[in-house]
C-alpha cells in the first residue's frame, strides 16, 4: 500500500554531522512536509524500524547515544499519518549516511594537466575525498597558513605563478570542526626543465652543515683552551 501521492517523502538530518567519532551522541533528525502522527527510523539490511517515535508534529528525533562503528551506516525515515491504512507509510527519505570512525579515508591530490607544467603557467590542485560534505583546505609545504580552505565536495583551481617546484598537500574534515581529519600525499609541483626539490634532503644538509660548523667551533674553543692552560703553566 501506498499513501496519497500529495504526501512527499521527508528529510533526514545527523546533529553533530553525518562523520562522528566514537563515544558521540548523535540525533538523526526526521522532518515531514507537514503534521504526522508516527515517525520510523530504518537502517540499510534490518526489515524492521531500528526506533519508533509517536509524535503529533512535523518533526521527530532519534537519539543514538554514545554510538560505534556498528551503528554506523545507511539510515532512511518514513513517516505516516492517522487514517492511512496498516501498514502504509510515507516514502522514504533519501539516505543518509553515518560513518562512526576516528579517522577519514585519505583524499586525494591531484595536479591539472600534470604536476610539471610550463614555465609561468597555471596549474589547477584538485582535492577530492570519498566522504562528502567535508570542508577542505591545501597547504603548501612550509607554510602555516592554507592557501585555500572551502566548505564544498573539492578544491578547485589554484594559481601558481612562482617559477620554482614546491610541495603541496590537503586535508578534509567534519564541517563544524576537525573532529575527524585526514592528510593526502604529499604533492610536488614542478615546472617544465627543472627537476623536483627533495626539500628533506635539503633540510638534512643544511642540519649537517650546522652540525659540522659548531663541532668546528667546539674544537677550536678547545684549543684556544688548551693554549691558554699552557701559557699559564709556564708563567708559574
Amino acid at each position: 500500500s501506498v499513501p496519497p501521492a500529495s504526501y512527499p517523502k521527508p528529510w533526514l538530518e545527523a546533529q553533530p554531522g553525518a562523520v562522528v567519532t566514537p563515544g558521540v551522541n548523535v540525533t538523526l533528525r526526521c522532518q515531514a512536509p507537514q503534521p504526522s502522527w508516527r515517525f520510523a527510523l530504518f537502517k540499510a539490511g534490518e526489515i524492521t524500524p531500528v526506533l519508533l517515535r509517536d509524535v503529533a508534529a512535523e518533526l521527530a528525533e532519534f537519539f543514538l547515544e554514545e554510538v560505534t562503528p556498528g551503528q554506523g551506516g545507511s539510515y532512511r525515515c518514513c513517516y505516516r499519518r492517522q487514517g492511512w491504512g496498516p501498514g502504509v507509510w510515507s516514502p522514504p527519505s533519501d539516505a543518509l549516511e553515518l560513518l562512526v570512525t576516528d579517522v577519514l579515508p585519505p583524499p586525494s591530490l591531484v595536479a591539472l594537466p600534470g604536476p610539471v607544467v610550463a614555465r609561468g603557467a597555471n596549474v589547477s590542485l584538485r582535492c577530492a575525498g570519498r566522504v562528502g560534505g567535508m570542508s577542505f583546505a591545501l597547504y603548501r609545504v612550509g607554510e602555516a597558513a592554507p592557501l585555500q580552505y572551502r566548505d564544498s565536495a573539492q578544491l578547485g583551481s589554484l594559481p601558481l605563478p612562482r617559477p620554482r617546484p614546491r610541495n603541496y598537500s590537503c586535508y578534509y574534515h567534519t564541517p563544524s570542526a576537525p573532529y575527524v581529519l585526514s592528510r593526502s600525499e604529499p604533492l610536488v609541483v614542478s615546472w617544465d626543465g627543472e627537476a623536483p626539490r627533495d626539500y628533506t634532503q635539503g633540510n638534512l644538509l643544511r642540519l649537517g652543515l650546522a652540525g659540522l660548523v659548531l663541532i668546528c667551533l667546539g674544537a677550536l674553543m678547545a684549543f684556544d683552551y688548551r693554549s691558554q692552560s699552557y701559557a699559564g703553566g709556564g708563567l708559574l
